[in-house]
């Protein structure tokens, strides 16, 4: 096992994501949009493309930001 002083200088490892990040990453996409077209009233196009582009935002950084 490596010392933390040779660790230092090392390259960092990738971070692995779990099939469960991906999976929490859709859901909540999923919800999103499902909330957001909900609130705004009715399901016109402009309501579906804001519920799209908050949704695929805030299911694309679940994905990321759970590590």
């Amino acid at each position: 096992m490596a010392s933390a002083m040779e660790k230092l200088g090392a390259p960092p490892e990738p971070l692995k994501r779990s099939q469960a990040s991906l999976f929490g990453g859709v859901a909540c996409g999923v919800g999103v949009f499902i909330l957001v077209l909900l609130l705004a009233g009715g399901p016109s196009l402009l309501n579906i493309a804001i519920g799209l582009v908050i949704g695929a935002a805030l299911g694309i950084w679940v994905r990321l930001a759970d590590l």
